[in-house]
């Protein structure tokens, strides 16, 4: 078997003129990875080596900084004259490309959510200093094949053209990205930050939902002119089912004026998240998707100090239900290895008939049968007075959870505990 270094290389996934793309294996670590091999003609080109240097030095800058759930990690690079190469995770599914075609259009639920996913990936990017400067569909990646994309997840890659603001000596690489893909301030070499990737997402987005790009060109130069000079038809123009709260988000996010245009992630990730709960979007039934879910997180009061990535992270160990009125969500002297957010809705607590308090959005329950030196056993009955949501985390969720993310809940878990205290020494002052 054919070897670069430590890496077993197994098949080709690709090859271009500038790289091919390997499927192969680490010895030491033990993982399938993927291995962008650089052409040495490349890097001998007096007129390429330049360029193709940088970003390979950039990309390879970034080998364990970007630790996100949604961005394929890096994890070794090698630059020099007779071998050059990137050591990437390997993410099965093939790219977003293959969903830009009239004939191929995915759900509208799944594509809102699939850029969804990649607003919060870039915006922990961004928050790390990092703007990609280059998102197309063939930079997002889905973890599953073609026939399971609805169940998959996604990963963005390929940033060896980020600008990072910790470099204060790099400079922008004249030619670096997509020319369908940039931004307006990108395409006149302008100074650039996070809301080009806002807009090239905004171009993704229109792709994925209508088949076709919003400009036609036969050139670059007519390109370039209609990205500055030209407003898109609505992605509803080519396809009936859009609702107008999509066509408003890729028009906001394709503003070519930076002050109509998104200003941040959150705001572009919140307009979103809104279009999962129209009822147009439904084109199938999914209770809770991950949009929902990663919003309904970040604004609970529990969850403040969890980073973003600690955030998908609890989503993955989590169960997301919705009950009818009179639903027993414990019981008192049972066991139960588990705790609830309640997010919807109304839940009474309450010891042999007795009332013993009301629970409202935001509240949590059951949390000390989990962090107790205990049995697990509860100490009263917990039942839906409404119909309502309820976030389940099992205690071996908690447990086998990161370091950092299982800190967080003790911490919280203290918050929580003292304001109870608190109300309860209240609630004796006034007897």
């Amino acid at each position: 078997m054919e070897t670069l270094g430590k890496y077993e290389l197994i098949r080709k996934l690709g090859e271009g003129s500038t790289a091919t793309v390997w499927f192969a294996h680490d010895t030491f670590a033990g993982r399938d990875v993927a291995i962008k091999l650089i052409d040495p003609k490349v890097l001998r080109d007096e007129a390429q080596s330049r360029v193709y240097r940088r970003l390979l030095k950039n990309e390879a800058s970034l080998a364990g900084k970007l630790i996100h759930p949604h961005i394929a990690q890096i994890f070794d690079a090698v630059v020099s004259d007779d071998q050059s190469y990137i050591v990437m995770e390997y993410v099965g599914g093939g790219t977003l490309d293959q969903f830009c075609s009239p004939k191929n259009l995915l759900p509208l639920d799944r594509l809102v959510e699939i850029i969804f996913k990649c607003t919060r990936a870039l915006d922990y990017a961004f928050r790390l200093g990092i703007t990609h400067r280059d998102i197309k569909p063939a930079n997002i990646l889905l973890t599953e094949t073609l026939e399971a994309a609805d169940r998959g997840d996604i990963k963005i890659s390929d940033f060896g053209a980020a600008i990072q603001a910790t470099n204060q000596t790099q400079t922008q690489v004249s030619g670096v990205g997509s020319p369908a893909y940039m931004s307006p301030q990108q395409v006149r070499e302008a100074e650039l930050n996070h809301q080009t990737d806002i807009y090239s997402l905004g171009v993704v987005m229109y792709q994925l939902l209508t088949g076709r790009l919003p400009f036609q060109a036969a050139n670059n130069f007519a390109m370039v002119y209609q990205i500055c000079h030209v407003d898109p038809p609505p992605p509803s123009s080519f396809r009936r089912e859009i609702p107008p709260s999509l066509d408003a988000i890729v028009a906001r996010a394709m503003r070519k004026d930076l002050d109509a245009r998104y200003a941040t992630w959150e705001a572009f990730s919140h307009d979103l998240a809104q279009a999962f709960r129209n009822s147009q979007l439904a084109s199938r039934k999914q209770d809770f998707p991950d949009s929902e879910k990663f919003e309904t997180l970040r604004k609970l009061p529990f969850f403040t100090e969890f980073s973003d990535v600690e955030i998908w992270e609890v989503m993955r160990f989590s169960r997301w239900d919705a009950v009818a009125p009179g639903t027993v969500i414990m019981k008192d002297g049972e066991i139960g290895d588990f705790f609830c957010f309640l997010t919807e809705g109304e839940l009474r607590v309450a010891k042999k008939d007795r009332t013993l308090s009301v629970l409202a959005p935001g509240d949590c329950v059951g949390e000390m049968a989990v962090i107790g030196r205990t049995d697990h056993q509860r100490g009263a009955d917990v039942v839906a007075r409404t119909m309502a949501k309820i976030v389940t985390i099992p205690g071996d969720g908690l447990r086998s959870a990161s370091d950092t993310c299982r800190m967080h809940f003790y911490q919280a878990f203290l918050e929580v505990l003292s304001g109870r205290l608190s109300q309860a020494n209240i609630r004796l002052s006034a007897n």
